[in-house]
């Protein structure tokens, strides 16, 4: 029988936990919600509230490496392009169809997170997806993978500054001066929690690691977008980078 190693905790999917980040783990649902609201005041805060209210759930999720998923619904129906002609035999020929996709003008229908992550790290995922939210709910063209994914990086990264640096205070106390600011050539102000005060140093040392592991990623889609959208808000602010997404699908150079 393997000996037990007390400085884990083993979750029923195989996943382990370490005694300090146990301390700040979420391990349901209904414990995720303080954290979601501050999510939603991270978004007000940027000017960019996600208007609908996207149930959010926690679970286990099966693939590798899949922490947080964004779903959404559409539906596709056969269209009838050109009308049929009568052929021999009295039957309906040389109709011309294609699939055509239906969406909602709602299409988010949920957010799912894996749960017993700690807490800066549920929250990175749960900014990461919310963004994915609010790029379909404002009716953003489907965009190039590096540049969904990579915007959508920059917000996580983004509330992991707002939690690491922020000692006390409130997203609504900055709320007015990150939306003003959203405009301009710089990055705007980050709305600071309002779950905790000052931060421990682990909890500070772990939302740096996490950070990290997004400014490091070698992939396509999650790193090199990242660093280009990370890139492209620091010249032009998040605002004029997100006109020039809808526009151009693209990041501005």
């Amino acid at each position: 029988m393997e000996p037990r190693d007390a400085r884990y905790i083993s979750l029923d999917d195989g996943r382990k936990l370490c005694l300090e980040c146990l301390d700040s783990a979420i391990m349901d649902t209904h414990e995720c919600q303080p954290l979601y609201l501050e999510i939603q005041e991270f978004y007000e805060g940027l000017n960019m509230k996600v208007e609908q209210q996207v149930p959010l759930h926690l679970g286990n999720h099966h693939l590798p490496e899949t922490r947080g998923l964004c779903l959404s619904e559409e539906q596709t129906v056969t269209t009838v392009l050109r009308r049929p002609r009568v052929g021999a035999g009295y039957l309906f020929v040389d109709k011309i169809t294609e699939p055509y996709r239906l969406i909602r003008r709602c299409e988010v229908t949920a957010i799912l997170i894996l749960y017993g992550l700690p807490r800066l790290l549920a929250g990175s995922i749960l900014a990461y997806e919310m963004m994915h939210a609010w790029l379909r709910l404002k009716g953003y063209p489907n965009l190039k993978p590096e540049v969904e994914e990579g915007i959508c990086q920059v917000l996580a990264h983004m509330w992991l500054d707002s939690e690491t640096y922020s000692s006390s205070g409130s997203g609504s106390n900055v709320a007015s001066s990150s939306s003003s600011s959203s405009s301009s050539s710089s990055s705007p102000p980050l709305p600071a929690s309002t779950k905790k005060g000052k931060r421990s140093d682990f909890e500070k040392k772990l939302g740096e690691f996490f950070k990290h592991q997004i400014e490091s990623d070698s992939s396509s889609a999650y790193g090199d977008g990242f660093r280009e959208g990370n890139q492209a808000v620091s010249k032009y602010g998040l605002r004029r980078t997100l006109e020039h997404i809808r526009l151009s699908g693209n990041f501005p150079c």
